[in-house]
């Protein structure tokens, strides 16, 4: 792989900065595109057929463009529905996915009951009922769906306010009591919920270990890329919006993110 193309990470909002801000720790001197598809965000209510045509023909386009050395999917809607369909229809560059947490969360409970908290369109994924079939069959698995929480995020990292009565109300289904055992961990299963962490922890009824997945993303992602010792690419890295539109509050945030921002991706 030629180490001067970029590395791609995309999300159909913001939220993927979670795992950005992971791999820029471990990889310091790589060059980042980051792409959020905002045109189509919310992904959780799409239809299946029609997000799965519409992630190909837009990775289509944006590998053209960028030439990354390697994509991140940094979406687990989008990756629980695609990243087979990406990885073979785009043989010549390694993608990455996000999906849900849930074989390390069922090794780290103690209590046997563990919550993954996601979107609808997640939850419903046959591949996320066969993570938890195949590592967590010995569990108590709640999987909840919100269909509010990524919106609340971004509102949240553009410094508006969350209102924290439906904030708990959206995770309250995580927290569950059973034969004198309860929830002690939660998977975050969207990329935007750890922006919203300090908040979760505020409003859930008791202490529990809330599960982000973007370290371990990151360190998978620096042991597909060659390991040259170069020095810090001088490239300034790039965010792009599907939408050609970002309003000054997401402008500032790339900003701070370090992102020269471009107006359609």
């Amino acid at each position: 792989m030629n180490t001067t193309r970029p590395v791609l990470v995309f999300d159909s909002g913001i939220g993927g900065l979670s795992v950005l801000r992971e791999m820029r720790v471990l990889l310091p001197e790589r060059h980042f595109v980051y792409v959020a598809d905002d045109a189509g965000f919310p992904y959780g209510d799409w239809k299946e057929e029609v997000l799965r045509a519409h992630l190909l023909a837009l990775f289509g386009n944006l590998l053209k463009k960028y030439k990354p050395q390697l994509c991140v999917v940094a979406c687990n809607t989008a990756s629980t529905l695609a990243i087979n369909d990406l990885r073979a229809a785009f043989p010549d560059c390694p993608f990455v996915g996000t999906v849900p947490a849930i074989k390390p969360a069922a090794e780290q409970t103690g209590s046997g009951v563990i919550a993954v908290l996601a979107t609808p369109g997640t939850v419903k994924r046959a591949y996320t009922r066969a993570l938890v079939t195949s590592f967590a069959g010995q569990c108590f698995v709640r999987l909840v769906g919100s269909r509010k929480l990524a919106a609340f995020a971004e509102a949240h990292l553009r410094g508006q306010p969350v209102d924290m009565a439906a904030l708990a109300a959206e995770i309250a289904p995580c927290f569950v009591e059973k034969k004198e055992q309860r929830t002690d961990i939660v998977v975050l299963a969207c990329t935007h919920y750890p922006f919203l962490i300090n908040l979760l922890r505020k409003v859930a009824p008791w202490p529990v270990d809330w599960l982000d997945p973007a370290e371990a993303i990151a360190r998978r992602v620096r042991s597909l890329l060659p390991d040259d010792g170069r020095e810090i690419d001088p490239l300034a890295d790039i965010a792009g919006f599907t939408s050609g539109k970002a309003d000054f509050a997401t402008r500032r945030l790339l900003h701070g993110f370090g992102f020269k921002y471009e107006a359609y991706a």
